[in-house]
């Protein structure tokens, strides 16, 4: 199956004071949600010119919290594809190999140009 493994040490723009989403300086959950998007768009890589992926869920699970200078890999493996969906199992686990998050994503594969377009329709108007 296809995968893609990449690590992220946090840092101070990362956590929950900065982010907004709480009062600590931990590794926030919305840079965990999109440390795990980017790692799946990674995996993805290689579906041509002007193709792009756009996420259209995500289920996560924070498990464990992680301090500012924890080396996070992050580890997002294609586990079903039909016609332009993809689903992943995403896994994050901290220096020591523990699992501090896991979840699953669905992405959707779409022409950009085209994508661009039926977004901006009408807006000019």
């Amino acid at each position: 199956m296809k995968s893609y493994i990449q690590s992220v040490i946090v840092d101070k723009n990362q956590t929950a004071y900065s982010l907004g989403s709480g009062s600590l300086d931990v590794f926030a959950t919305p840079a965990l949600v999109a440390f795990m998007e980017n790692t799946a768009v990674k995996a993805l890589d290689d579906l041509g010119e002007g193709m792009t992926t756009v996420g259209t869920v995500i289920n996560v699970r924070h498990l464990k919290a992680s301090k500012i200078g924890e080396k996070m890999t992050c580890t997002a493996t294609l586990i079903h594809q039909e016609g332009r969906r993809y689903e992943f199992e995403i896994t994050v686990t901290d220096s020591s190999g523990e699992l501090t998050a896991i979840a699953t994503h669905e992405r959707a594969a779409v022409d950009v140009e085209r994508f661009l377009r039926k977004l901006n329709a009408g807006k000019d108007e």
